[in-house]
């Protein structure tokens, strides 16, 4: 639950969806904006079933997403990911595991959400494999946090947390009318009934545009504001 009823940008997304990394930069937007509470739910897109090997059939799929995304909104992707990891055929593709690394990172210092933008950053531009634990262990070393502590609750997370974040992110998802991933949900509460109100925002008009983006939040915000006053 939101901390003194305060309005909540709730973030759906996965950590290896590229149009996740392409509203990173609103992301870290909207963590910029006093007053604003943000609550992410990560939904496995490539989680269980889902979870797939790198292919020749699917570097062709995604290259052209990834380029549109890099033209769109000016988003790095390096030569390590375009001409390394993407063609590292059989490496395992699972968001899973960094799933699991985010929710450590959170329940040591608050910090899933720098854990994601790290993890995105060596996906996309390093070219290294962020299912794998020790390319997680260096990523939460780089961000200061204890390793041995990290692997202690990465492991806690794996046993059963990270599945029931997962179930919990996906049924946001339905319940908000997204059609995918990333999705953003705009949550405050109307001062007539003194109810939560959830409203879906489109993003797809501020992708590449993050200064346009924190504007239209903060008169959300003043919207919200107003509402909760009756």
């Amino acid at each position: 639950m939101p901390s003194n009823n305060a309005p909540v940008l709730h973030y759906i997304f996965d950590p290896l969806c590229g149009w996740c990394y392409a509203a990173a930069p609103l992301l870290a937007a909207a963590r910029a904006l006093p007053g604003l509470e943000i609550q992410w739910h990560a939904g496995g897109m490539l989680s269980g079933p889902a979870r797939r090997t790198i292919t020749p059939d699917w570097r062709a799929h995604v290259m052209p997403h990834d380029e549109r995304i890099a033209k769109l909104t000016g988003q790095p992707f390096g030569d390590a990911y375009y001409n390394g990891l993407l063609n590292q055929v059989g490496a395992t593709l699972d968001s899973t595991p960094p799933i699991a690394a985010m929710l450590a990172a959170e329940a040591m210092d608050g910090r899933g959400l720098d854990f994601l933008a790290r993890a995105q950053a060596a996906h996309y531009v390093e070219g290294r494999q962020i299912a794998t634990l020790a390319v997680l262990q260096a990523l939460a070393h780089e961000l200061g946090l204890d390793t041995l502590s990290f692997t202690t609750h990465y492991e806690i997370a794996l046993a059963g947390d990270t599945a029931r974040h997962i179930e919990e992110s996906r049924e946001w998802l339905q319940a908000s009318g997204g059609q995918g991933f990333p999705t953003f949900v705009f949550e405050f509460t109307d001062g007539a009934s003194g109810r939560r109100v959830a409203q879906r925002i489109d993003m797809g008009p501020w992708l590449g545009n993050p200064t346009g983006w924190q504007e239209h939040l903060r008169q959300g915000l003043a919207a919200a504001e107003d509402a909760a006053q009756g």
